[in-house]
């Protein structure tokens, strides 16, 4: 079937496409707009946002949150059509899927879109009328892309050309450059060669990534990406990153995550670190000769820093840390740890804190933590294996006195909000490549499953949890990789990396439920891979920021006057 043909039957143009696109994501924009201005009027006294009124108003706030992220989705799809038409690289596949993707994110917001699995945000609760709905939904572009942008022969024809095309990098052109692509190609070739053969073992017998691989990765320049090259790095951008994680954690999430660790030691020393402490360290994480940990949770504490108590008192040419620190992945092998302390006990919240670079001897199963003043447990966990989890306790653990970041005690917490944009891109790029690993798993096997006399992907029930699942990708990556963009441009991007990282892991999860379920009872089998993705998928929504917490800074930024 022609492009032409598929225009026809599915009642939309290239044309239109882009023309209702903008128009539908400009209306979507206009309803957001005016549910921001009641929920502000409800949440605010004397013109100031409350925190009370917010937490309060918590379903409508995180509904606001949610209502947001599909508008600068909407958005950012449109634009990678308008894009990728001007560049003659709209093809059938791609103006499908932004045909769908309008078609059911359009609808959500009009009927409810999903903050969780039980959980949904309607228009009424946000301060809505009915005739505020109506309207919205009457106007030309809305109306034509809720008819006719998500029907079962749009929906058809894109599974269609996904079968025609299983084992593709991606499902449709991903907008980015030949470099990236190429870069791409790269990682994804290491990873199943290197790594796809390999995870489940590492997985269900709870063993660490090899340092081998870890070499290997760092020959291919993985931890040096976004490191300057006056430092060893290849001073490249956060889209590059994103490439890179997505790949490696198509693989498995533990080697993706591995560079996380790295990437977040490296930005905080490169935008807070003295001179000295960029020179002793930014090389050495690129070159993969240290391997960092990031030490910021504390039991009880979760996402409230402000309350963290472990404490790093100066003695003479040190400072003794005491205290406990939990959910710390990968801390056996690292070199270096990224340690949040109290280093003024008597400040309360955030401004005691500070931020030691504190060097550690590698460890091992049989002596994990071979330092004085340094003990701890591992946690076991259901997925996100590879690298291991562990409570640790310090009890006058000695860290040198130059180690403070900067030189300057007190700023721990702003340094450390600092990364939180370059963490959550990051973490929404894993989440695509899971998502995108369970899309492969649950196309082949549905391909591969015969029942009734013919391939179970010739279902439609089947077909479309495959087709949805790589629309949503594409979305995720759309919105993912404009904020990439943004922090590439220098441009204050929490906003739009807090949304990626929101979507992009509901994204996995969903991707990857539905592909256990095409699995039927082999999905329940530790044997079939996608056992250990749907348990891998799960944490994504919850570190870096638990989905409940992501809303409601995001919500919180929206009401104060963010964009």
């Amino acid at each position: 079937m022609s492009l032409a043909e598929v225009e026809t039957a599915v009642g939309l143009k290239v044309d239109e496409l882009i023309t209702l696109t903008r128009d539908a994501a400009e209306t979507a924009d206009s309803l957001y707009l005016k549910a921001r201005a009641r929920i502000a009027e409800t949440v605010s006294s004397d013109g100031r946002v409350s925190s009370a009124a917010i937490e309060r108003e918590q379903h409508a706030a995180h509904g606001l949150a949610w209502l947001a992220t599909y508008v600068e989705a909407l958005r950012q799809l449109a634009g990678y059509a308008d894009r990728l038409s001007g560049e003659g690289r709209l093809g059938e596949m791609e103006a499908l899927i932004v045909q769908a993707g309008f078609g059911e994110y359009l609808n959500q917001i009009l009927g409810g879109i999903p903050m969780s699995q039980g959980e949904f945000v309607r228009l009424s609760e946000l301060g809505l009328s009915r005739d505020d709905i109506a309207a919205a939904a009457a106007m030309p572009a809305v109306d034509r892309l809720t008819a006719s942008g998500n029907t079962a022969p749009v929906r058809g024809r894109i599974a269609e050309l996904m079968r025609e095309r299983a084992g593709a990098a991606t499902f449709g052109d991903t907008g980015l450059d030949e470099t990236l692509d190429q870069m791409r190609t790269e990682m994804r070739r290491f990873a199943d060669e290197k790594v796809v053969p390999h995870a489940q073992g590492w997985h269900l017998k709870n063993e660490y990534v090899p340092l081998e691989l870890l070499t290997e990765m760092a020959e291919l320049g993985v931890f040096a990406l976004t490191v300057p090259e006056e430092h060893g790095g290849l001073g490249l951008g956060k889209e590059s990153m994103c490439v890179v994680s997505e790949e490696l954690s198509r693989g498995y999430i533990a080697v993706g995550s591995i560079g996380t660790r790295s990437e977040i030691a490296a930005e905080l020393i490169m935008h807070s670190g003295t001179d000295a402490q960029k020179e002793k360290w930014l090389g050495r994480i690129a070159s993969g000769e240290i391997l960092p940990t990031a030490v910021f949770t504390e039991p009880n504490t979760g996402s409230d820093l402000a309350s963290l108590r472990t404490r790093a008192i100066r003695d003479g040419d040190v400072y003794k840390v005491s205290g406990n620190k939990t959910w710390i992945t990968h801390p056996v092998r690292a070199d270096l740890m990224t340690l949040l302390a109290r280093t003024n006990p008597d400040e309360p919240g955030y401004k005691g804190l500070s931020m030691l670079l504190a060097e550690k001897p590698r460890g091992s199963d049989e002596d994990p933590f071979p330092a004085p003043g340094m003990t701890g447990g591992e946690i076991e966990v259901l997925g996100y294996r590879g690298m291991k989890e562990y409570e640790i306790a310090f009890d006058e653990f000695e860290v040198a006195g130059d180690a403070v970041l900067g030189d300057e005690e007190g700023q721990g917490f702003k340094q450390l909000m600092q990364t939180f944009e370059s963490a959550r891109i990051q973490t929404a790029a894993r989440a695509i490549g899971v998502a995108q690993n369970a899309l492969e798993l649950g196309l082949q096997y549905a391909q591969d499953r015969s029942q009734f006399q013919k391939p179970i992907v010739s279902f439609p029930r089947v077909a479309d949890k495959l087709v949805m699942a790589a629309v949503e990708i594409m979305i995720a990556r759309q919105l993912t990789y404009y904020a990439a963009r943004q922090k590439d441009q220098g441009r204050r991007c929490d906003l739009e990396a807090g949304m990626a990282k929101l979507l992009a892991a509901r994204i996995a999860w969903s991707a990857a439920d539905n592909a256990l379920q095409i699995h039927g009872g082999n999905g329940f089998s530790l044997e079939f891979p996608i056992s250990r993705v749907l348990c891998d998928a799960r944490i994504l929504n919850i570190f870096e920021g638990a989905g409940e917490i992501q809303a409601q800074v995001i919500a919180r930024r929206l009401l104060e006057g963010g964009n």
